[in-house]
């Protein structure tokens, strides 16, 4: 996978840089009954005390609360990396739907070998993601490689679709891909997955401290 903004990054060695705070999941509130799903309540208090849509709130909630991811990952880190990669679906003034589609479609710059670029050319599947029939983009406000999406594509709002150009789809995908070697139960795993979006200190710096922002504010 490849960042959205990776190349604002450059290749750094992996480092273990992330406290407790960070790989712990902050609380998600839920209704209770036979059919649990996240309080509205919830979603829209902690958009008004964090800034993240509330349809990024929801995607990324959602994908902690489901179960897709396969171990236990925190919304907050799906938001560190949703700001870091797309402004949570907002980049360069898009609006993020209530269905969790931005306002135009995200795409990474063409991987097309120049300076700070990987030279990654595009597949059938790829083109029909992003348009481009000779090199590879990264798609979506997860910035998902097309080759990466097809492993981990799930249909996180279950609307019969796996788009990663849609946030709940997207969050829950970013999820099973961070949680593919198991619990991140520590600085050391939470790292490492984070690293697989972007080989670099730096990101996963900006992942963390977004991340622990956001935990320390929806706690009010």
């Amino acid at each position: 996978m490849l960042a959205g903004l990776g190349w604002l990054y450059h290749d750094e060695p992996v480092v273990d840089l992330t406290p407790a705070e960070t790989y712990v999941p902050a609380p998600v509130e839920r209704t209770t009954g036979a059919r649990s799903s996240l309080d509205p309540a919830w979603v829209r208090r902690t958009a008004e005390r964090t800034g993240i849509p509330a349809p990024a709130v929801r995607a990324y909630a959602t994908a902690q609360t489901s179960g897709v991811a396969g171990c236990d990952l925190g919304w907050t880190t799906l938001a560190g990396i949703g700001w870091v990669e797309s402004q949570h679906g907002t980049l360069y003034g898009r609006t993020l739907r209530a269905d969790g589609t931005s306002s135009s479609p995200i795409l990474g710059p063409a991987l097309d070998g120049r300076e700070g670029f990987a030279a990654i050319r595009a597949t059938p599947a790829g083109t029909a993601w992003h348009g481009d029939s000779t090199w590879e983009h990264a798609v979506g406000p997860m910035q998902f490689l097309p080759s990466t999406w097809a492993g981990v594509a799930v249909d996180g709002d279950r609307d019969g679709s796996r788009d990663p150009f849609d946030l709940d789809d997207a969050a829950a995908g970013a999820a099973r891909y961070l949680c593919a070697d198991g619990d991140l139960d520590s600085s050391q795993a939470w790292t490492a997955a984070v690293l697989r979006y972007n080989r670099s200190e730096a990101y996963a710096r900006d992942v963390a401290a977004a991340a622990l922002e956001y935990a320390d504010e929806a706690a009010g």
